[in-house]
């Protein structure tokens, strides 16, 4: 699942993942969880996420072929969240696949000017994960509906962090849409809408390529 920071591929993935029983592989959460315990990768990753630079691949790419290679991946396969974010990436990602390949990838397409909102008003559970924002507010305010967890805004949720992300996104991420296009794998869906609204375009373009609810 690929797209503009805030277009909603946290909510999705994990709605797909649900949906189709596969497993959510999320560089985020994983990266988060690191800086959470306080490790030495953490603290590393944590210099370049607060200013919302992207973390170098040698740090990634290795996260990532970890993950692949568990039980529950193999075997079901996955969704990714986060990964790629780069040509470069990409590639890396063949690599490790081979010689099995991605089915199918997804671009959720919204405007500079709602991200924009989306993230600036994006709230993320402290205990859960879970995401709230304008279009998705929480029954209490500042309170997780699934846990009770605080609700906090992510360092690299600040007008700042979130201008750069973009920035970076045109230079260094649009560019996937071309590359997964040529490979004849690129599905383009509307961002725009209710959480449900999306999900149903989304399922509609798996259902078209095979996938079905439930595996």
């Amino acid at each position: 699942m690929v797209g503009r920071q805030g277009a909603g591929k946290g909510t999705q993935c994990v709605r797909v993942s649900h949906r189709y029983a596969i497993p959510h592989i999320s560089t985020g959460d994983m990266l988060r969880a690191a800086v959470g315990a306080g490790s030495p990768f953490g603290q590393l990753a944590k210099s370049f996420m607060d200013r919302g630079e992207l973390v170098p691949d040698t740090v990634i790419n290795g996260v990532i072929a970890e993950r692949l290679d568990q039980p529950d991946a193999r075997l079901r396969g996955f969704v990714l969240d986060g990964f790629p974010r780069t040509k470069d990436q990409a590639v890396e990602l063949n690599a490790l696949l081979a010689p099995a390949s991605l089915h199918m990838v997804i671009n959720l397409e919204v405007s500079v000017a709602l991200v924009l909102r989306r993230l600036s008003s994006r709230r993320v559970c402290s205990v859960c994960g879970s995401i709230y924002s304008d279009d998705l507010p929480p029954k209490t305010a500042g309170i997780c509906d699934n846990c009770g967890g605080e609700l906090v805004q992510r360092e690299d949720d600040t007008e700042a962090a979130i201008l750069r992300r973009l920035e970076i996104y045109e230079k260094a991420t649009a560019p996937l849409l071309g590359f997964y296009a040529e490979m004849g794998l690129l599905e383009t869906v509307d961002g725009v809408g209710t959480p449900d609204e999306v999900l149903a375009r989304i399922s509609e373009v798996l259902a078209e390529h095979g996938f079905y609810e439930g595996g």
